[in-house]
């Protein structure tokens, strides 16, 4: 059984929503817990920064009856990290860079029996089909998951973009229309996010 834990991004400004997104991510673990972070939706050159500042903040919230062990994710080692590692964390970025090292993968034998927890365009990529912020538009995602979802719903993401502010309500028609409709629309508020298990 595999676990999704999707969230619709930005949980790191709201301590009690990150610190259940880490708890979630840890329930019915102990002892040694392998944690690898996939940086993929975000440029090469930011990866090694990027990861110690995750890192600390998983630390910091997670339960202290665990032992964490932490790994930085590379595309030519992922299928490896992923076989090795308890937790995968994908966080958000550019959906068509994170989909880009993606569709190279078998992810469904991936993550196989592993606890999946995503963020932002990293939960976009998992699902049948979502809607981007950053494009403003509907897009396929690699469905693993048969649903539909939108991060970042009703929130200020992008207030400073020269498009103006994003029409959420316009947002949700426009995906319940794209492709399947009959699949279900999760719209998650910042820091918010849903479980599968599959």
């Amino acid at each position: 059984m595999t676990k999704y834990i999707l969230n619709s991004g930005n949980a790191k400004y709201d301590s009690q929503k990150h610190k259940a997104f880490i708890g979630e991510a840890l329930v019915g673990l102990k002892g040694n817990v392998k944690v690898l972070y996939c940086l993929f939706a975000q440029p090469r050159e930011k990866w090694e920064a990027k990861f110690e500042e995750y890192k600390k903040s998983f630390a910091a919230l997670a339960d202290e009856n665990v032992e964490l062990n932490f790994e930085l994710a590379f595309p030519d080692k992922f299928k490896e990290q992923c076989s090795q590692s308890d937790v995968i964390m994908i966080q958000g970025g550019d959906d068509y860079l994170l989909q880009f090292w993606f569709k190279q993968f078998d992810l469904e034998s991936f993550f196989q029996d592993k606890i999946i927890a995503t963020s932002s365009a990293g939960s976009d990529a998992l699902v049948s089909s979502f809607w981007t912020c950053d494009w403003r538009k509907s897009m396929k995602g690699l469905n693993l998951l048969p649903i539909k979802f939108i991060p970042h719903y009703k929130s200020n993401y992008g207030a400073d973009d020269s498009r103006g502010k994003i029409d959420w309500e316009e947002a949700y028609k426009e995906l319940e229309l794209y492709e399947d409709c009959k699949l279900s629309i999760h719209a998650l508020k910042e820091g918010e996010f849903i479980v599968i298990e599959k």
